[in-house]
């Protein structure tokens, strides 16, 4: 029920997201975000890259002069982020799996296994935080050696790390699956 949630409230944000519209549905995810309690907070270290390009955003807007229209876009950003960070706080991983699984299905028609490709959407999710957790270490250690953020100077590096990561899980699921 929470997953088919996500698109409906993405669809209604895209359909109806008027500024008032937003700022009220941004206001119930963060209720909802509230709700958590301590949970909350793990989220906390992701909130200044999505601030930035919040920012962004109605900054954009508001060169064109139209920054209630940008401001309105980065209220349904927020909600549909904070949406989906609550589906994957409050679901077991396996659970999604599973419903990626059964959404994959008709692929099956195509001569695609749903299980693979659910477990390719899982590894995703997974390894998303992963790597941001890992662009903030190579950022802390140029702060340490350069005094300032490595800004995109880390992307070499980053995806470096990614391609060795991604080639380690490879090679794990090759041999656990066989073939």
């Amino acid at each position: 029920m929470k997953l088919a949630t996500l698109p409906l409230a993405a669809t209604a944000l895209a359909v109806w997201g008027s500024l008032p519209v937003a700022a009220g549905t941004a206001l119930g995810a963060a209720l909802l975000l509230a709700s958590l309690g301590r949970r909350a907070w793990t989220a906390a270290p992701g909130a200044r890259g999505l601030a930035v390009a919040l920012a962004l955003i109605v900054a954009l807007h508001a060169w064109q002069d139209s920054w209630g229209a940008g401001l309105a876009a980065a209220l349904r950003v927020l909600t549909l982020v904070v949406l989906g960070y609550l589906l994957t706080a409050t679901t077991r991983f396996e659970d999604l799996l599973g419903i990626a699984e059964a959404l994959c299905a008709p692929f099956r028609l195509f001569g695609l296994r749903p299980d693979r490709l659910a477990l390719g959407l899982g590894l995703m999710l997974r390894f998303v935080e992963s790597f941001f957790a890992q662009w903030q270490r190579l950022d802390e250690a140029h702060r340490v050696r350069a005094g300032r953020s490595g800004g995109l100077k880390l992307l070499a590096p980053l995806a470096l790390h990614v391609m060795r990561t991604a080639e380690r899980v490879g090679d794990a699921l090759t041999t656990r699956l066989g073939d």
